[in-house]
């Protein structure tokens, strides 16, 4: 399994500070069959806590994920900021996640070297 953030995801965890650990631990709890809702099409919603506090009033997360293939976290947002994602923001991002999930390796790693994605150190130890 490969994890990946896309640039603007990478931003909003920067400044967030979301921790590549916590998105790691993140896809092994999805790997688990923990997480807040799968919205189809690969995209699942994924809760990821704040530093120093828990996950119900913590991030909410888009991944795109494909069991034994990669993630992308593809987008973020407070819980505080806004309750869950429009129709449009949703209808988008399974457009996103469709794509990357399509993508061969050769893709994916144009996409890196292009800097539009970054890979997270994954760790695939079972919590």
């Amino acid at each position: 399994m490969r994890v990946f953030k896309t640039k603007a995801f990478a931003r909003f965890a920067r400044k967030e500070g979301i921790s590549n650990t916590k998105l790691s631990d993140a896809v092994l709890e999805i790997e688990m069959g923990l997480y807040e809702a799968d919205l189809g099409g690969g995209l699942f919603k994924k809760r990821v806590a704040r530093p120093g506090e828990g996950k119900s009033g913590g991030h909410r997360t888009a991944v795109a994920y494909r069991e034994g293939m990669r993630s992308v976290f593809l987008h973020g947002f407070p819980k505080n900021n806004k309750g869950n994602l429009s129709d449009l923001e949703l209808k988008e991002l399974k457009k996103v996640a469709k794509s990357f999930l399509q993508f061969s390796d050769a893709d994916m790693a144009k996409a890196l070297n292009e800097g539009e994605i970054r890979e997270v150190n994954y760790a695939e130890e079972k919590i």
